[in-house]
């Protein structure tokens, strides 16, 4: 495997020119959204698509699954591969490969046909999520990359707010094809602005050497890792409490309070802001008071909204609204603990960057693929199986940060 020289540590990042950056900072945080992007925008469409295809809740609930299955497979790919070739031009195939699955994913015509194109979109997602983290961890370090990661995530939070209020305002005027014409443009989109935007991070002379033995040898230093194994751990079930709301929330407020897709997409806008809310806030104090303090207030928030979703619905069974401030603070908790399990993830891996990156984003994926179809044996017109997923995640969550991270021994450092 390649060392890097000292010298080759340097934050190119703050070379950059400031208008660069930007541009760089927009352009990754559209390829952070897209695996979003991909995953919200067509909750709308559930009921239709059931209707159109004559399926079930839980054939559909497959489909969702598949994406988040192909999203996994797919980062622990680009990882290796961008560590070996670069970041730029994997990052390109991989966008493409979205951008041609989508486009047959609006021509199929059998659930089957659905399933498997859904499966590559999310493949070719992959590339944008964990190239952007590794990009972030070639150019910068410290706080810098606390608040590069944060602007990433911020404009990563702002797709669950934007997609499902675009979903349902797309199903008024097209059928739930339509949707997916609209992320084959919008992967389009992104390989233009990556090919004539974006810079090689990863020179030839820092890229890793060496066959299958140097990408399992990578792997293996990042799992030897306690406090990226106890990060990963925390970062995917926060992640699996969150799919749960994403996976259910839009059977559950359509079929079993009766909101129109329009209203589905305000109360999950709504309660989607409070990822923005979480980031912002989790961002600002992590480089005053130390990530890992962030990470353990945002895993508490998330048990404590759980909980209170629970106990809010069996007093007011009939009413949806109550529930809103309790999503609203759970999304919260999860938006504060993202960014900041990014840094404590990647603290310690600047070399192994694309592999680390890769390994967080597919047992996240992995986690929400599993979610998926427990989720759907039961009745998701109920608040109750959301509502003990949520805690159960959270629980598990907040035990691994105690166990396993054990913030109180942490120290936060950056090569």
């Amino acid at each position: 495997m390649h060392q890097l020289a000292p010298a080759a540590l340097a934050n190119r990042g703050d070379q950059m020119t400031p208008r660069r950056r930007l541009f760089t900072i927009i352009t990754l945080g559209l390829l952070t959204a897209l695996g979003p992007f991909t995953i919200d925008l067509y909750l709308p469409a559930f009921p239709a698509i059931k209707q159109n295809l004559n399926i079930t809740d839980a054939q559909v609930q497959v489909t969702l699954s598949a994406t988040t299955l192909g999203f996994a497979l797919g980062q622990l790919l680009i990882g290796p591969v961008s560590d070996r070739l670069g970041r730029k031009w994997p990052l390109v195939a991989m966008t493409t490969l979205h951008v041609t699955a989508s486009v047959l994913v609006a021509l199929s015509q059998s659930l089957e046909s659905l399933t498997i194109m859904r499966a590559l979109q999310g493949i070719g997602a992959a590339g944008g999520a964990v190239v952007a983290m590794a990009m972030a961890r070639d150019l910068f370090s410290g706080n810098r990359l606390i608040k590069m990661l944060s602007n990433l995530a911020l404009i990563n939070g702002l797709a669950p707010i934007i997609a499902p209020l675009l979903g349902s305002w797309l199903v008024t005027f097209v059928d739930w094809r339509g949707v997916f014409w609209v992320l084959a443009c919008y992967g389009a989109l992104i390989v233009v602005l990556v090919v004539t935007l974006i810079v090689e991070s990863r020179p030839p002379a820092e890229r890793t050497t060496g066959g299958i033995t140097a990408v399992f040898a990578a792997y293996r230093r990042v799992l030897s890792d306690r406090i990226y194994v106890g990060v990963w751990l925390v970062a995917a079930l926060a992640f699996g409490g969150l799919f749960s709301y994403v996976a259910s929330s839009s059977v559950l407020l359509q079929e079993g309070y009766g909101l129109t897709p329009q209203g589905f997409g305000a109360v999950f806008a709504t309660c989607s802001v409070g990822v923005f809310v979480g980031v912002q806030t989790g961002s600002r104090l992590a480089a005053k008071v130390g990530p890992q303090w962030i990470l353990v207030a945002g895993t508490a928030l998330m048990v404590v909204a759980a909980t209170a979703f629970l106990l809010l619905h069996s007093s007011y069974p009939t009413s949806y609204v109550v529930l809103v401030p309790a999503l609203f603070a759970y999304t919260t908790g999860f938006g504060a603990c993202m960014p900041t399990a990014q840094v404590l993830a990647l603290q310690n891996h600047r070399t192994d960057s694309g592999v680390a990156a890769s390994l967080m984003g597919a047992l996240n994926m992995l986690m929400a693929a599993m979610v998926g179809p427990v989720l759907g044996r039961f009745d998701m017109t109920s608040p109750v199986p959301l509502g003990v997923a949520m805690l159960v995640c959270a629980g598990l969550a907040t035990a691994c940060l105690w166990t396993i991270v054990r913030p109180r021994q942490l120290q936060v450092s950056f090569d």
